[in-house]
């Protein structure tokens, strides 16, 4: 008995002395495999120092959960997907483990524990940088990733810099970045997803973490990149796909999928912080529609509050907030408000009052609500992140509704406070798991978006449009975002150029930024410049702060105003071709504004400085934006050919080019074989287009396929089948366009299709389904008859028949 006692207490030192040894270690690895588990498509491991659990969520995703004590509750406010059943075999030997599928491999070395992804050929995709792969520095957790031989990096959501992040770092922690720079970080919102880019082959890596985060491209060492978090666990899912498209759509069927916003949110928006009284609301609708500037919504900021209290309207400045929103909508008009989630500390305000009874605020350890000062001074914040929280929101935000408001502008969500220093004991519900601010910070924006876009919802049955400040990732599934308080200057709108892009390649569609620049004061140039740019993003909004002068496009004069509603007329005209975008996007994930990066991944020429604000708007239209200070630019056009949009000129791909820059003209092309639909001039969303919907057809050598899509832009009935939805496919070798037999209930718009054949020459010939089609000669201009730009075209119209409709030339 004694011997046994001995031999047990010995062992408890020894275990002890481990343990000791572990914790002294400043740097506390994984350490070596102890046992491995296999269960189906996913497989635990224990280690010296650490639970492990890889499992297959399709054929080319694989999550790895890393923690230094057992795993715990698996919950995640960005993923909504479950994983996938896929083929998958897993294998082992003494000194490693190897899981596959049919697209992916994951090796897992046992002494000591690292990752290699690697193609099923064995060509190495990532890997964990030997000696270092993960580890802890007290509760902080890192993954480092060896540094391959020119790797690129793009992604990481919202921020700056180029659209290569090789050699740089960023910090994920949603700031209120007033006035922010060129270089400022962290901006708004953190969506920490990645793409890797290397030797031909690309790869993604979501760190689904809500911690503040970190990622290291290769700043500071020439050996790895990182990414690490102030705590929770090492979280993350690795995606590959031979094309850079299909791993943003992976991530987008991890986090969802953005739902198609309303029609008219994709028209222009006039706001400025801020419009009041109503007579000044209503003099700028008159002014838009007299001045013959499409547009669809106007933006009402803090102001129409009463002493800047959420959920109430200032009773002098807007006495009737539903006789206003009518008289908008009478003029085709939406009507947004803006939302901070601060609600005032003041006895008898209603909302605050129906907060205390439902005990909905963030909280100290103590119980007492956490109060931060905002502008209507001290104020309580609901807690998102408990479903008590968010349903008490859903019902505060009816009222909108009930005055006729049909979107929601959710700002202020980082969460902003005076001082900008939230206390890190502040408590969250976080659904079940009660937890810090320092875990709850990166998500509250995004629940807020999500409390809105319910509320809304259910208050009216119809799709509500959101707009958000700050977000984390999955924010795409509730609300566009847009760049928060950027600046009047020139770099700062190539910037937001950036900025959306890289948001795009981040799974989110809906972008924007402040057209003009919210601070200071935009020269004409600029303004002009920004607004033809504007016209070319998901979301297309001008504002401007209360210290500055009027910004609507009329206080410029006479040649900046004719600029912006030639740009503005030419959106309105694209809308079809836009919102074909928007419901490929809501399908596929795929942006609406795109990186050259998505479609020309392994062209170095699309990095370079000089070339890294170029994008494709849509799948057809290459915007190549520059400072309205240059007289000349250089272009690079990708591989394939491109027509100018104004003068149908051809340019070669794979090449560059110096062109002239025009005040009057945005420097805009179109790929060859494509197929854009093009409607009738109307003044917004709400006016029925005429009933011929124009396809113009560019002539060219490479075969593409598109999809044209149509339904009501209001209600969910898309949902049920209620689209119009046919495919477009152009193959230049076989001198064919084929139009899909009709998808879908709806009825579409257009009972006539007109063909406009570019760069098929005057000797054009053409057969509907083997009948001659009758062509005429004509020309055409994007920015309207009487531009300086007209091209020549042949053009015939058909009947938009349901059936399968075959061209050939």
């Amino acid at each position: 008995m004694r011997a046994a006692f001995t031999t047990l207490y010995l062992l408890s030192l020894a275990c002890l002395s481990v343990q000791a040894a572990a914790q002294a270690q400043p740097v506390r690895p994984v350490g070596n495999v102890q046992s491995v588990q296999v269960d189906g498509q996913q497989v635990r491991l224990q280690t010296d120092n650490a639970s492990v659990e890889l499992t297959v969520y399709s054929a080319s995703v694989i999550r790895v959960r890393i923690d230094k004590q057992k795993l715990g509750r698996d919950f995640s406010y960005a993923v909504v997907a479950t994983p996938q059943a896929a083929r998958t075999s897993v294998t082992q030997d003494a000194t490693a483990l190897t899981l596959s599928t049919d697209a992916l491999t994951a090796r897992v070395t046992k002494q000591p524990f690292s990752i290699t992804f690697a193609t099923p050929d064995g060509k190495i995709i990532n890997q964990d940088e030997p000696g270092l792969a993960t580890s802890w520095i007290g509760e902080e957790v890192a993954t480092y990733k060896t540094l391959q031989q020119g790797e690129r990096f793009v992604g990481l959501g919202e921020k700056t810099g180029n659209l290569d992040r090789r050699g740089s770092a960023y910090t994920n922690w949603n700031t209120d970045a007033f006035r922010y720079g060129a270089a400022s970080d962290p901006l708004y919102a953190s969506v920490p997803f990645y793409v890797g880019i290397h030797h031909g082959l690309s790869y993604g890596i979501f760190f689904d973490n809500s911690y503040r985060s970190d990622f290291n491209f290769g700043a500071s060492n020439n050996r790895f990149s990182s990414f690490s978090a102030q705590g929770g666990e090492m979280n993350y899912y690795f995606i590959y796909h031979p094309r850079l498209a299909d791993i943003i759509g992976s991530y987008t069927a991890l986090t969802g999928r953005m739902p198609l916003p309303p029609l008219w949110s994709l028209g222009y928006q006039q706001n400025r912080y801020s419009y009041y009284p109503e007579a000044e609301v209503l003099r700028i609708a008159h002014t838009l529609r007299e001045k013959k500037i499409p547009a669809d919504g106007i933006t009402l900021d803090i102001h129409y509050m009463d002493a800047y209290k959420l959920f109430t309207w200032d009773k002098a400045r807007f006495p009737d907030p539903a006789g206003m929103t009518a008289k908008l909508a009478a003029l085709g008009l939406k009507t947004t408000v803006i939302v901070d989630p601060g609600i005032k500390v003041e006895k008898g305000y209603g909302a605050y009052q129906r907060g205390l009874r439902d005990d909905v605020f963030i909280k100290y350890p103590d119980g007492a609500n956490y109060t931060g000062e905002v502008w209507p001074g001290w104020c309580n914040f609901p807690d998102f992140t408990s479903e008590k929280g968010r349903a008490w929101w859903r019902q505060e935000v009816r009222t909108f509704a009930a005055a006729g408001v049909s979107g929601l502008w959710n700002d202020m969500n980082e969460i902003a406070t005076w001082g900008q220093q939230m206390p890190n004991n502040v408590l969250f519900d976080f659904d079940g798991a009660p937890t810090t601010h320092k875990q709850a910070h990166n998500v509250y924006a995004l629940q807020m978006a999500r409390a809105s876009y319910e509320g809304m919802k259910a208050a009216t049955g119809k799709r509500p449009f959101m707009l958000t400040r700050a977000g984390f990732a999955g924010l795409q599934r509730y609300s566009a975002i847009w760049t928060g308080d950027n600046r009047a200057e020139e770099d700062h709108m190539l910037l937001g150029v950036r900025l959306l892009n890289s948001l795009g390649l981040s799974g989110v569609p809906f972008t924007g930024m402040d057209v003009g620049g919210f601070t200071g004061a935009p020269t004409q140039s600029l303004f002009a410049r920004w607004m033809q740019i504007g016209a070319f993003t998901p979301y297309f909004r001008n504002h401007a702060a209360s210290d500055t002068r009027s910004s609507e496009p009329w206080t410029y004069g006479d040649e900046v105003l004719d600029i912006s509603r030639n740009y503005v007329n030419l959106r309105y005209r694209l809308m079809p071709y836009l919102y074909s975008a928007f419901a490929e996007a809501a399908a596929t994930g795929a942006p609406v504004m795109r990186s050259l990066a998505i479609d020309y991944t392994h062209d170095p020429q699309i990095y370079a400085p000089a070339f890294q604000n170029q994008y494709l708007f849509g799948g057809a239209l290459l915007v190549a934006p520059f400072e309205s200070t240059r007289d000349f630019g250089k272009v690079y056009f990708p591989a394939g050919q491109w027509y100018d949009l104004a003068t149908d000129a051809i340019e070669q791909g794979a090449r560059e080019k110096i062109i002239e820059l025009r005040a009057a003209t945005l420097p805009v092309y179109v790929k060859a074989g494509s197929v854009v639909p093009v409607q009738s001039l109307v003044q917004s969303t709400a006016e029925r287009p005429a009933a011929t919907l124009a396809l113009h057809i560019y002539k060219g050598d490479a075969a593409t396929v598109t999809a044209y899509y149509e339904d009501d832009g209001a209600s969910f009935a898309y949902q049920g089948g209620a689209y119009y939805r046919r495919s477009i496919a152009y193959d230049g070798a076989a001198r064919r366009i084929t139009l899909g037999a009709v998808e879908g209930s709806f009825q579409s718009k257009f009972d006539k299709l007109e063909l406009v054949l570019h760069g098929f020459g005057a000797a054009a010939s053409a057969q509907l389904n083997g009948t001659p089609l009758r062509l005429a000669a004509g020309t055409h201009g994007f920015l309207g008859a009487g531009s300086a730009d007209q091209v020549k075209v042949s053009t015939t119209t058909i009947n938009n028949d349901g059936g399968q409709l075959v061209i050939s030339y």
